[in-house]
Protein backbone atom coordinates (compact mmCIF):
# COMPACT_ATOMS: atom_id res chain seq x y z
CA UNK A 1 0.00 0.00 0.00
CA UNK A 2 1.29 3.38 -0.95
CA UNK A 3 1.32 6.50 1.09
CA UNK A 4 -2.16 8.16 0.74
CA UNK A 5 -0.15 11.85 1.63
CA UNK A 6 1.84 10.70 -2.11
CA UNK A 7 -1.08 10.25 -3.33
CA UNK A 8 -2.89 13.42 -2.55
CA UNK A 9 0.53 15.27 -3.17
CA UNK A 10 1.78 13.70 -6.59
CA UNK A 11 -0.84 11.83 -8.54
CA UNK A 12 1.02 12.34 -11.48
CA UNK A 13 3.59 10.28 -10.29
CA UNK A 14 1.17 7.51 -9.21
CA UNK A 15 -0.08 7.88 -12.81
CA UNK A 16 3.11 7.04 -14.38
CA UNK A 17 3.64 3.91 -12.29
CA UNK A 18 0.51 2.74 -12.63
CA UNK A 19 1.43 3.25 -16.73
CA UNK A 20 4.23 1.73 -16.25
CA UNK A 21 3.16 -1.42 -14.98
CA UNK A 22 0.43 -1.67 -17.49
CA UNK A 23 -1.64 -1.30 -14.95
CA UNK A 24 -5.69 0.88 -14.85
CA UNK A 25 -4.26 4.51 -14.68
CA UNK A 26 -8.42 5.32 -13.93
CA UNK A 27 -7.77 4.05 -10.57
CA UNK A 28 -5.42 6.48 -9.40
CA UNK A 29 -8.33 9.31 -9.96
CA UNK A 30 -10.97 6.39 -8.07
CA UNK A 31 -9.31 6.11 -5.46
CA UNK A 32 -8.65 10.24 -4.90
CA UNK A 33 -12.06 10.50 -4.80
CA UNK A 34 -12.28 7.82 -2.34
CA UNK A 35 -9.73 9.39 -0.15
CA UNK A 36 -11.48 13.30 -0.09
CA UNK A 37 -14.84 11.35 0.85
CA UNK A 38 -12.95 9.56 3.88
CA UNK A 39 -11.42 12.56 4.82
CA UNK A 40 -14.97 14.96 4.35
CA UNK A 41 -16.68 12.64 5.82
CA UNK A 42 -14.59 12.33 8.79
CA UNK A 43 -14.89 15.61 9.44
CA UNK A 44 -18.83 16.12 9.00
CA UNK A 45 -18.75 13.15 11.41
CA UNK A 46 -16.09 14.77 13.93
CA UNK A 47 -18.23 18.31 13.85
CA UNK A 48 -21.72 16.56 14.09
CA UNK A 49 -20.20 14.76 17.56
CA UNK A 50 -19.18 17.87 18.62
CA UNK A 51 -22.25 19.28 18.19
CA UNK A 52 -24.02 16.78 20.32
CA UNK A 53 -21.39 16.99 23.08
CA UNK A 54 -22.28 20.42 23.27
CA UNK A 55 -26.07 19.88 22.92
CA UNK A 56 -25.78 17.13 25.95
CA UNK A 57 -23.93 19.67 28.22
CA UNK A 58 -27.53 22.49 27.42
CA UNK A 59 -29.54 19.72 28.26
CA UNK A 60 -29.64 19.45 32.10
CA UNK A 61 -29.60 23.30 32.70
CA UNK A 62 -33.05 23.81 30.34
CA UNK A 63 -36.63 22.99 31.54
CA UNK A 64 -39.89 23.65 30.03
CA UNK A 65 -40.03 24.64 26.10
CA UNK A 66 -36.40 24.67 25.79
CA UNK A 67 -35.95 21.58 27.42
CA UNK A 68 -37.96 19.94 24.85
CA UNK A 69 -36.76 21.49 21.84
CA UNK A 70 -33.62 20.08 22.69
CA UNK A 71 -34.41 16.76 23.13
CA UNK A 72 -36.03 17.04 19.99
CA UNK A 73 -32.58 18.65 18.20
CA UNK A 74 -31.14 15.76 20.23
CA UNK A 75 -32.76 13.41 18.71
CA UNK A 76 -32.06 14.38 15.02
CA UNK A 77 -28.76 14.68 15.82
CA UNK A 78 -28.34 11.52 17.20
CA UNK A 79 -29.75 10.70 13.52
CA UNK A 80 -27.50 12.32 11.71
CA UNK A 81 -24.11 11.17 13.44
CA UNK A 82 -25.26 7.56 12.98
CA UNK A 83 -25.55 8.75 9.27
CA UNK A 84 -22.11 10.25 9.42
CA UNK A 85 -20.51 7.36 11.10
CA UNK A 86 -22.32 4.85 8.33
CA UNK A 87 -21.06 7.40 5.72
CA UNK A 88 -17.00 7.50 6.98
CA UNK A 89 -17.12 3.76 7.32
CA UNK A 90 -18.10 3.11 4.27
CA UNK A 91 -16.19 5.97 2.34
CA UNK A 92 -13.39 4.47 4.53
CA UNK A 93 -13.62 0.62 3.19
CA UNK A 94 -14.19 2.15 -0.24
CA UNK A 95 -10.51 3.73 0.33
CA UNK A 96 -9.16 0.75 1.39
CA UNK A 97 -10.10 -1.52 -0.86
CA UNK A 98 -8.86 0.71 -3.55
CA UNK A 99 -5.70 1.45 -2.05
CA UNK A 100 -5.18 -2.46 -1.88
CA UNK A 101 -5.28 -2.57 -5.65
CA UNK A 102 -2.81 -0.23 -6.41
CA UNK A 103 0.96 -1.98 -7.18
CA UNK A 104 3.97 0.07 -5.66
CA UNK A 105 5.56 2.67 -6.85
CA UNK A 106 7.83 1.79 -9.89
CA UNK A 107 11.82 2.90 -8.83
CA UNK A 108 12.72 5.23 -11.81
CA UNK A 109 15.26 3.22 -12.88
CA UNK A 110 13.45 0.21 -13.57
CA UNK A 111 13.18 -0.49 -17.52
CA UNK A 112 9.54 0.70 -18.59
CA UNK A 113 8.12 -2.70 -20.59
CA UNK A 114 6.77 -6.23 -20.56
CA UNK A 115 8.44 -9.68 -19.68
CA UNK A 116 11.23 -9.20 -22.57
CA UNK A 117 12.30 -5.90 -21.84
CA UNK A 118 14.58 -6.47 -18.90
CA UNK A 119 18.50 -5.23 -19.05
CA UNK A 120 20.93 -7.15 -18.30
CA UNK A 121 23.24 -5.64 -16.01
CA UNK A 122 26.00 -8.49 -15.25
CA UNK A 123 27.17 -11.92 -17.03
CA UNK A 124 29.26 -14.47 -14.79
CA UNK A 125 30.94 -17.66 -15.69
CA UNK A 126 31.79 -19.57 -18.65
CA UNK A 127 29.60 -21.20 -20.61
CA UNK A 128 30.63 -24.78 -21.18
CA UNK A 129 31.36 -25.77 -25.02
CA UNK A 130 29.55 -28.77 -24.88
CA UNK A 131 30.74 -29.52 -28.87
CA UNK A 132 34.37 -28.95 -28.13
CA UNK A 133 34.47 -30.96 -25.32
CA UNK A 134 33.03 -34.09 -27.35
CA UNK A 135 29.92 -35.00 -26.64
CA UNK A 136 25.81 -33.73 -26.53
CA UNK A 137 24.49 -32.55 -23.07
CA UNK A 138 21.87 -34.32 -21.95
CA UNK A 139 18.98 -32.25 -20.18
CA UNK A 140 17.82 -32.77 -16.53
CA UNK A 141 15.22 -35.06 -16.89
CA UNK A 142 16.75 -37.65 -18.64
CA UNK A 143 20.29 -37.15 -16.38
CA UNK A 144 18.14 -37.13 -13.29
CA UNK A 145 16.21 -40.30 -14.04
CA UNK A 146 19.86 -42.11 -14.66
CA UNK A 147 20.96 -41.00 -11.48
CA UNK A 148 18.05 -42.66 -9.94
CA UNK A 149 17.23 -38.86 -8.90
CA UNK A 150 13.86 -37.95 -10.38
CA UNK A 151 10.82 -39.58 -10.76
CA UNK A 152 7.94 -37.78 -12.43
CA UNK A 153 6.16 -40.04 -13.96
CA UNK A 154 5.09 -41.67 -10.50
CA UNK A 155 4.97 -37.91 -9.26
CA UNK A 156 2.16 -37.51 -12.49
CA UNK A 157 0.67 -40.93 -11.25
CA UNK A 158 0.04 -39.68 -7.61
CA UNK A 159 -0.41 -36.15 -7.89
CA UNK A 160 -0.58 -35.28 -11.40
CA UNK A 161 1.09 -33.21 -14.03
CA UNK A 162 4.00 -30.82 -12.07
CA UNK A 163 5.10 -33.46 -9.32
CA UNK A 164 7.58 -34.99 -8.83
CA UNK A 165 9.46 -37.69 -6.52
CA UNK A 166 13.40 -36.54 -5.62
CA UNK A 167 14.91 -40.07 -4.82
CA UNK A 168 18.45 -41.86 -3.54
CA UNK A 169 20.70 -39.13 -4.49
CA UNK A 170 17.78 -36.42 -5.67
CA UNK A 171 16.98 -36.30 -2.20
CA UNK A 172 20.24 -36.23 -1.18
CA UNK A 173 20.94 -33.23 -2.86
CA UNK A 174 18.20 -31.04 -1.51
CA UNK A 175 19.42 -31.62 1.31
CA UNK A 176 22.09 -30.23 0.42
CA UNK A 177 21.25 -27.48 -1.00
CA UNK A 178 18.84 -26.71 1.42
CA UNK A 179 21.79 -26.78 4.37
CA UNK A 180 24.54 -25.04 2.49
CA UNK A 181 22.10 -22.14 1.71
CA UNK A 182 21.17 -21.80 5.50
CA UNK A 183 24.92 -21.62 6.40
CA UNK A 184 25.61 -19.11 3.99
CA UNK A 185 22.71 -16.85 5.07
CA UNK A 186 23.64 -18.03 8.87
CA UNK A 187 27.43 -16.78 7.99
CA UNK A 188 25.68 -13.51 7.06
CA UNK A 189 23.66 -12.87 9.93
CA UNK A 190 20.19 -14.12 8.67
CA UNK A 191 18.50 -15.91 11.25
CA UNK A 192 17.06 -19.91 10.55
CA UNK A 193 12.86 -19.38 9.66
CA UNK A 194 11.02 -22.94 9.42
CA UNK A 195 7.95 -21.28 8.46
CA UNK A 196 4.04 -22.25 8.19
CA UNK A 197 3.12 -23.05 4.54
CA UNK A 198 -0.73 -22.66 5.59
CA UNK A 199 -1.61 -18.53 6.18
CA UNK A 200 -4.67 -16.48 6.88
CA UNK A 201 -5.80 -14.41 3.97
CA UNK A 202 -4.20 -10.89 5.64
CA UNK A 203 -1.18 -12.32 5.52
CA UNK A 204 -1.31 -13.34 2.27
CA UNK A 205 -3.57 -10.13 0.65
CA UNK A 206 -0.87 -8.52 3.17
CA UNK A 207 2.15 -9.24 0.87
CA UNK A 208 0.62 -8.17 -2.14
CA UNK A 209 -0.04 -12.21 -3.42
CA UNK A 210 -4.39 -11.43 -3.89
CA UNK A 211 -4.23 -9.12 -6.52
CA UNK A 212 -2.54 -9.87 -10.22
CA UNK A 213 -0.91 -12.78 -8.44
CA UNK A 214 -3.90 -14.41 -6.76
CA UNK A 215 -4.41 -16.76 -9.88
CA UNK A 216 -1.47 -18.96 -8.90
CA UNK A 217 -2.60 -19.34 -5.46
CA UNK A 218 -3.53 -22.33 -3.32
CA UNK A 219 -6.72 -21.58 -1.17
CA UNK A 220 -8.22 -24.12 1.03
CA UNK A 221 -11.83 -21.99 1.10
CA UNK A 222 -13.40 -24.82 3.62
CA UNK A 223 -10.86 -23.80 6.14
CA UNK A 224 -10.22 -19.92 4.86
CA UNK A 225 -6.41 -20.27 4.99
CA UNK A 226 -3.99 -20.55 1.62
CA UNK A 227 -1.12 -22.53 0.91
CA UNK A 228 1.94 -19.94 0.45
CA UNK A 229 3.81 -19.91 -3.13
CA UNK A 230 7.15 -18.46 -1.06
CA UNK A 231 8.09 -18.10 2.35
CA UNK A 232 8.27 -14.28 2.00
CA UNK A 233 4.40 -14.23 2.72
CA UNK A 234 4.87 -15.88 6.39
CA UNK A 235 8.22 -13.81 7.12
CA UNK A 236 6.19 -10.78 6.19
CA UNK A 237 3.42 -11.11 8.49
CA UNK A 238 5.94 -12.40 11.25
CA UNK A 239 5.75 -8.99 12.67
CA UNK A 240 2.10 -8.05 11.60
CA UNK A 241 1.05 -5.26 13.96
CA UNK A 242 4.19 -5.09 15.61
CA UNK A 243 6.59 -1.95 16.49
CA UNK A 244 10.03 -2.64 15.66
CA UNK A 245 12.72 -0.26 17.61
CA UNK A 246 15.16 1.23 15.02
CA UNK A 247 17.72 0.20 16.91
CA UNK A 248 16.98 -3.25 16.28
CA UNK A 249 17.28 -2.95 12.48
CA UNK A 250 18.30 -4.35 10.09
CA UNK A 251 16.52 -8.02 11.54
CA UNK A 252 17.23 -10.49 8.29
CA UNK A 253 15.21 -14.00 8.47
CA UNK A 254 16.14 -16.76 6.00
CA UNK A 255 13.21 -18.78 5.58
CA UNK A 256 12.52 -22.68 4.53
CA UNK A 257 9.09 -23.73 3.61
CA UNK A 258 7.00 -25.90 0.84
CA UNK A 259 5.94 -23.38 -1.79
CA UNK A 260 3.06 -24.49 -3.96
CA UNK A 261 1.39 -22.77 -6.99
CA UNK A 262 -0.65 -22.89 -9.82
CA UNK A 263 1.40 -22.05 -12.18
CA UNK A 264 -1.94 -20.74 -14.17
CA UNK A 265 -1.24 -19.24 -17.66
CA UNK A 266 1.63 -21.43 -18.32
CA UNK A 267 0.12 -24.50 -20.19
CA UNK A 268 2.59 -25.55 -22.50
CA UNK A 269 5.42 -23.78 -21.23
CA UNK A 270 8.43 -26.13 -19.21
CA UNK A 271 6.23 -28.78 -18.72
CA UNK A 272 9.15 -31.79 -18.87
CA UNK A 273 11.28 -32.35 -16.48
CA UNK A 274 10.79 -30.08 -12.84
CA UNK A 275 11.31 -26.96 -13.60
CA UNK A 276 8.59 -25.42 -13.29
CA UNK A 277 6.16 -27.71 -10.84
CA UNK A 278 3.28 -26.71 -8.62
CA UNK A 279 5.15 -27.75 -5.41
CA UNK A 280 8.79 -27.46 -4.47
CA UNK A 281 11.33 -26.03 -1.47
CA UNK A 282 13.14 -22.75 -0.96
CA UNK A 283 15.38 -20.97 1.13
CA UNK A 284 14.00 -17.28 0.85
CA UNK A 285 15.87 -14.16 2.53
CA UNK A 286 13.72 -11.50 3.96
CA UNK A 287 15.06 -8.17 5.48
CA UNK A 288 13.25 -4.95 7.55
CA UNK A 289 14.88 -2.33 7.43
CA UNK A 290 14.73 1.35 7.90
CA UNK A 291 13.26 3.10 4.91
CA UNK A 292 16.72 5.39 3.88
CA UNK A 293 18.34 1.60 4.18
CA UNK A 294 16.27 -0.36 1.51
CA UNK A 295 18.28 0.22 -2.00
CA UNK A 296 21.52 -0.56 -0.27
CA UNK A 297 20.09 -3.66 1.28
CA UNK A 298 18.77 -4.58 -2.22
CA UNK A 299 21.88 -4.60 -3.52
CA UNK A 300 23.36 -6.13 -0.34
CA UNK A 301 20.63 -9.20 -1.01
CA UNK A 302 21.71 -9.15 -4.90
CA UNK A 303 25.06 -10.04 -3.65
CA UNK A 304 24.16 -12.87 -1.18
CA UNK A 305 23.03 -14.64 -4.27
CA UNK A 306 25.70 -13.93 -6.90
CA UNK A 307 27.92 -15.49 -3.69
CA UNK A 308 25.33 -18.66 -3.82
CA UNK A 309 25.34 -19.09 -7.19
CA UNK A 310 29.05 -18.69 -8.08
CA UNK A 311 29.77 -21.29 -5.06
CA UNK A 312 27.83 -23.78 -6.81
CA UNK A 313 29.64 -22.71 -9.78
CA UNK A 314 26.99 -21.98 -12.27
CA UNK A 315 27.32 -19.58 -15.11
CA UNK A 316 24.71 -16.86 -14.64
CA UNK A 317 23.40 -13.51 -15.65
CA UNK A 318 21.67 -10.38 -13.31
CA UNK A 319 19.00 -8.63 -15.20
CA UNK A 320 16.71 -5.39 -13.87
CA UNK A 321 13.23 -6.72 -14.30
CA UNK A 322 11.01 -4.40 -16.57
CA UNK A 323 8.28 -2.73 -15.04
CA UNK A 324 5.13 -4.73 -16.39
CA UNK A 325 6.91 -7.75 -14.83
CA UNK A 326 7.72 -6.65 -11.21
CA UNK A 327 4.42 -7.99 -9.47
CA UNK A 328 2.60 -5.42 -7.00
CA UNK A 329 4.24 -5.49 -4.21
CA UNK A 330 8.34 -4.69 -5.49
CA UNK A 331 9.43 -1.37 -6.65
CA UNK A 332 12.50 -2.68 -8.01
CA UNK A 333 13.36 -6.30 -9.10
CA UNK A 334 17.12 -8.47 -9.77
CA UNK A 335 16.95 -11.68 -10.93
CA UNK A 336 19.86 -14.12 -11.71
CA UNK A 337 19.12 -16.40 -14.44
CA UNK A 338 21.46 -19.28 -14.75
CA UNK A 339 22.51 -20.55 -18.33
CA UNK A 340 20.66 -24.08 -19.08
CA UNK A 341 22.55 -25.65 -21.57
CA UNK A 342 19.48 -27.82 -23.70
CA UNK A 343 17.96 -24.78 -23.72
CA UNK A 344 19.98 -22.36 -24.92
CA UNK A 345 19.60 -19.71 -22.54
CA UNK A 346 19.27 -18.17 -19.62
CA UNK A 347 16.59 -18.93 -17.55
CA UNK A 348 15.36 -17.77 -13.59
CA UNK A 349 16.87 -19.00 -10.39
CA UNK A 350 16.76 -16.22 -8.08
CA UNK A 351 15.03 -12.72 -7.00
CA UNK A 352 15.34 -9.96 -5.45
CA UNK A 353 12.81 -7.76 -4.78
CA UNK A 354 12.47 -3.89 -2.56
CA UNK A 355 9.57 -3.31 -1.61
CA UNK A 356 9.79 -0.30 0.34
CA UNK A 357 7.26 0.42 2.56
CA UNK A 358 4.61 -0.94 0.84
CA UNK A 359 4.28 -4.43 2.45
CA UNK A 360 4.62 -2.73 6.03
CA UNK A 361 1.80 -0.61 5.86
CA UNK A 362 -0.57 -3.19 3.98
CA UNK A 363 0.63 -4.89 7.59
CA UNK A 364 0.74 -2.59 9.99
CA UNK A 365 4.38 -3.33 10.66
CA UNK A 366 6.42 0.26 11.64
CA UNK A 367 9.62 0.66 13.32
CA UNK A 368 9.78 3.44 16.56
CA UNK A 369 12.66 5.92 16.38
CA UNK A 370 12.73 8.05 19.06
CA UNK A 371 9.49 9.51 19.40
CA UNK A 372 8.58 9.37 15.55
CA UNK A 373 6.25 6.10 14.64
CA UNK A 374 6.58 5.17 10.68
CA UNK A 375 6.26 2.32 8.24
CA UNK A 376 10.36 0.22 7.88
CA UNK A 377 10.84 -0.75 4.74
CA UNK A 378 10.81 -4.56 3.69
CA UNK A 379 12.80 -6.77 0.77
CA UNK A 380 13.15 -10.15 0.02
CA UNK A 381 15.42 -12.30 -1.86
CA UNK A 382 15.44 -16.40 -3.33
CA UNK A 383 18.58 -17.78 -2.20
CA UNK A 384 17.79 -21.39 -3.20
CA UNK A 385 14.87 -22.59 -5.27
CA UNK A 386 15.82 -26.02 -4.84
CA UNK A 387 14.13 -28.05 -8.36
CA UNK A 388 15.59 -24.85 -10.55
CA UNK A 389 18.66 -25.25 -9.21
CA UNK A 390 18.83 -28.86 -9.42
CA UNK A 391 18.67 -28.41 -13.09
CA UNK A 392 20.86 -25.76 -13.24
CA UNK A 393 23.81 -28.17 -11.66
CA UNK A 394 23.49 -31.22 -13.47
CA UNK A 395 22.95 -29.70 -16.77
CA UNK A 396 26.21 -27.54 -16.12
CA UNK A 397 28.03 -30.08 -14.27
CA UNK A 398 26.59 -33.26 -16.31
CA UNK A 399 30.03 -35.42 -17.61
CA UNK A 400 30.10 -37.32 -20.91
CA UNK A 401 29.25 -40.91 -19.04
CA UNK A 402 26.37 -39.57 -17.85
CA UNK A 403 27.31 -38.83 -14.21
CA UNK A 404 27.63 -35.16 -12.13
CA UNK A 405 30.01 -33.19 -10.62
CA UNK A 406 29.85 -31.84 -7.46
CA UNK A 407 30.48 -28.08 -6.85
CA UNK A 408 32.90 -27.65 -3.85
CA UNK A 409 30.46 -26.54 -1.46
CA UNK A 410 27.90 -28.89 -1.47
CA UNK A 411 30.10 -31.55 -1.12
CA UNK A 412 30.43 -31.92 2.98
CA UNK A 413 26.93 -32.11 2.50
CA UNK A 414 26.63 -35.13 0.62
CA UNK A 415 29.43 -37.46 2.29
CA UNK A 416 32.37 -36.19 0.34
CA UNK A 417 30.72 -36.96 -2.72
CA UNK A 418 32.75 -35.73 -5.60
CA UNK A 419 30.39 -37.20 -8.27
CA UNK A 420 26.90 -38.49 -8.90
CA UNK A 421 26.77 -41.38 -11.14
CA UNK A 422 23.95 -43.29 -12.58
CA UNK A 423 22.63 -46.45 -10.96
CA UNK A 424 22.41 -49.96 -12.78
CA UNK A 425 19.53 -50.78 -14.11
Amino acid sequence: MIDLRLLREDPDRVRASQRARGEDVALVDALLSADERRRSSGVRFDELRSEQKALGKLIPKASGDEKAELLKKTGQLAADVKAADAEQHEADEETKRLALQLGNLVHPDVPVGGEEDFVVLETHGTIRDFAAEGFEPKDHLELGEALGAIDVERGAKVSGSRFYYLTGVGALLELALVNAAIAQATEAGFIPMLTPALVRPRAMEGTGFLGQAAENVYHLEKDDFYLVGTSEVPLAAYHMDEILDADKLPLRYAGFSPCFRREAGTYGKDTRGIFRVHQFDKVEMFSYVLPEDAENEHQRLLDWEKQWLTALELPFQVIDVASGDLGSSASRKFDCEAWIPTQGKYRELTSASNCDSFQARRLSVRLRDGKKVQPLATLNGTLCAVPRTIVAILENHQLPDGSVRVPDVLRPYLGGREFLTPVAK
